[in-house]
């Protein structure tokens, strides 16, 4: 009776945090990008970087016409790092782009529709096993992509999480994950807008040095106490 107790009350909290961050944003129409496979090539080199610096490098990605397993397997290897350089740690991202064009060949006859085809475990293992894809990044996938019910957690939702006084006992990224997942139903659109939402918020807002007077979960937060 206690568990569920607790557990209702999560469920509500988790709901009215979402209720008043959309209240604030509105929808942010995320992930911009004109095709699945552009948004697993955003996935993949948004990581550690901004997002400004990832439209440059999908620019020039597109501009040269490389925006398909097949040409990413055909550019040479410098010259996509040249192309996806504003993104940050290029030549290791041109590998992981490779990486993942190679195993779409390989395992899906290049369809991410065959891909995508999958369960979310079995497409979560799959995605994994591919070089330069983490759990974020392959949730990022699909969610985005696939279009299937996961939650993404990254930095700013743990520190909007933690900050909120809701951060689970042990802190490892499946903990975070299950507090959504566990407490919120499965729903694929509203994973989509509250993750955006919650980036949003820790951009604008609830940042490292964070703007307390102006956030709407203010009255919510442990933060401005500590």
């Amino acid at each position: 009776m206690k568990a569920e107790t607790e557990r209702r009350s999560l469920r509500q909290q988790l709901t009215e945090i979402y209720e008043l961050l959309f209240q604030r944003y509105g929808p942010q129409h995320w992930w911009p990008a004109d095709s699945p496979f552009e948004v697993v090539v955003g996935a993949i080199l948004t990581q550690s970087a901004a997002w400004t610096n990832v439209e440059r490098a999908i620019k020039n990605l597109s501009e040269a016409n490389a925006l398909s397993p097949v040409r990413l397997r055909q550019v040479p290897q410098d010259e996509l790092a040249q192309l996806v350089y504003p993104s940050g740690y290029y030549n290791a991202k041109a590998s992981k782009l490779k990486a993942f064009a190679r195993y779409l060949r390989d395992n899906c006859r290049d369809s991410l529709d065959e891909l995508f085809s999958r369960d979310v475990p079995t497409l979560r293992r799959e995605l994994l096993s591919i070089h330069g894809v983490g759990e974020e990044t392959a949730d990022s996938i699909i969610l985005y992509a696939a279009r299937k019910p996961v939650f993404v957690i990254d930095a700013y939702t743990r520190r909007v999480v933690t900050r909120l006084g809701l951060e689970p006992s042990a802190a490892r990224y499946a903990d975070f994950q299950r507090l959504f997942m566990e407490n919120l139903p499965p729903d694929e659109q509203m994973f989509n807008e509250y993750h955006a939402l919650i980036v949003q918020h820790g951009k604008e807002v609830c940042r490292r040095a964070p703007r307390c007077s102006a956030c709407c979960l203010r009255e919510r937060c442990l933060f401005p106490a500590s």
